[in-house]
């Protein structure tokens, strides 16, 4: 295959079976955040660099090793959106739809990173996330959790465990920062070559480390809760009550942290065992301090994001049954001019089916070809019309799946006779 036409490694097509899913996992999302007052907001794919790097922190692994940057051709420098919660942030500001409003977005669509691939991690990666800004309390950090609990819900997923921490307030979290430099500065020998970096850049990743060989040296750092000012700890506590009291069960991991530098008190991230290493399904948090970061007025906000790969991935191990597209209807057409009539019948009962999956034979072949041809479909009919058929008006109308016998109607009857036989 000729180079040119293969895909970019970590950027995949979606098609055939696959598709339906995608199409449900969206379908879904749009229905639930609609019903809690979410509307949509379509982001561009490409921001302005500075964008990103003072939201997401210039130290964070994203911004170093990980975005799609380059200068577009007046010399500014642009990147593909590795998340979108910081241009949800710079469509607020720059739409003006914080100005004495509060807001519920949501959005959908492809992100970029330069990761090396693998599954349920992809250089071009699909999220359907969303942002609350203006609610200052717990309230609305329940009110997200309880809304991906009920898209889970109604994915038809089950198994997924819900991970709770606070980081507190940027003072508080500086605080907690040194003791935690401290600490793991006298246990270096202990530290990879990934933490030995983020030690003075990102110490808090150091805690969300997969290396099992520092799995005790993490278990020794001191807890972020230990160091939490008094007003955190009240809206953490606060929010552990109103999910007790909707009965959503979930764990408190002190070392629960975000690789983005903009997340402050809540923290959280729904988890499964069904996909290797890859155990993060959604992830989210509050974001007090971002849009006056990013020159907007003081506003608190929260959000999430799931990721559509790994929840498809989750539905095809296991979800609710998915339609996969498949015809209801094939119709066997043999002979010029069977091929002829049968594509304006065809039309006819689209016209008085509209619910029914219809699908032509089109390319010609013989009855035993094209009766393969509908089998593979899987349609649960399939219409014959032959050269007799055309000249006594009439069809031939047999179940593909049961072992019902094959019938022939008038083509007047033949809407109400498919009809009866779907339903």
């Amino acid at each position: 295959m000729s180079e040119s036409i293969r895909p970019i490694r970590g950027m995949n097509d979606i098609y055939g079976e696959a598709a339906p899913y995608w199409e449900r996992v969206e379908s879904v999302a749009q229905a639930v955040l609609g019903s809690y007052g979410y509307t949509e907001i379509r982001l561009p794919l490409l921001e302005r660099t500075e964008l990103f790097k003072r939201s997401i922190g210039e130290g964070t692994d994203v911004v170093q090793k990980e975005m799609y940057t380059f200068d577009s051709r007046n010399g500014t420098s642009v990147t593909l959106r590795p998340e979108a919660t910081a241009s949800c942030v710079r469509a607020a500001i720059s739409n003006g739809l914080l100005h004495n409003q509060r807001q519920r977005m949501w959005y959908r669509g492809p992100m970029f990173r330069y990761e090396k691939p693998q599954k349920g991690r992809y250089r071009q990666f699909h999220q359907i996330g969303a942002e609350a800004f203006g609610f200052e309390g717990p309230d609305v950090d329940a009110e997200l959790i309880f809304l991906s609990a009920r898209l889970w819900q109604g994915l038809g997923l089950d198994g997924l465990s819900l991970q709770l921490n606070s980081l507190g307030t940027p003072e508080s979290r500086a605080s907690y920062r040194d003791r935690l430099v401290a600490y793991f500065d006298s246990h270096r020998d202990a530290l990879d070559e990934d933490s030995l970096r983020r030690l003075d850049i990102n110490p808090l990743r150091i805690l969300d480390s997969k290396n099992p060989a520092m799995a005790d040296v993490i278990a020794g750092a001191p807890h972020i809760a230990d160091h939490l000012d008094d007003d955190s700890a009240r809206h953490f506590d606060r929010l552990q009550e109103l999910l007790n009291d909707r009965g959503i069960g979930y764990s408190v991991r002190p070392t629960l942290v975000r690789g983005l530098d903009y997340y402050t008190r809540t923290v959280f991230e729904w988890e499964t065992d069904r996909l290797g290493a890859q155990a993060g399904v959604c992830s989210g948090g509050r974001y007090d301090g971002l849009v006056e970061q990013l020159g907007g007025k003081a506003v608190p906000a929260c959000g999430w994001a799931l990721g559509v790969e790994r929840v498809v991935e989750l539905m095809r191990l296991g979800g609710s049954p998915v339609d996969t597209g498949a015809p209801d209807v094939y119709l066997v057409m043999v002979g010029e001019a069977a091929q002829r009539a049968g594509l304006a019948l065809v039309e006819r009962l689209r016209d008085a089916l509209p619910d029914v999956r219809l699908t032509s034979h089109c390319g010609g072949g013989s009855f035993k070809s094209q009766f393969k041809a509908a089998d593979r479909s899987g349609a649960r009919l399939a219409l014959i019309l032959g050269e007799s058929e055309v000249e006594a008006r009439e069809l031939g109308l047999k179940p593909l799946r049961s072992g019902e016998d094959q019938q022939t109607c008038g083509w007047d009857q033949a809407a109400e006779r498919v009809a009866a036989i779907l339903n």
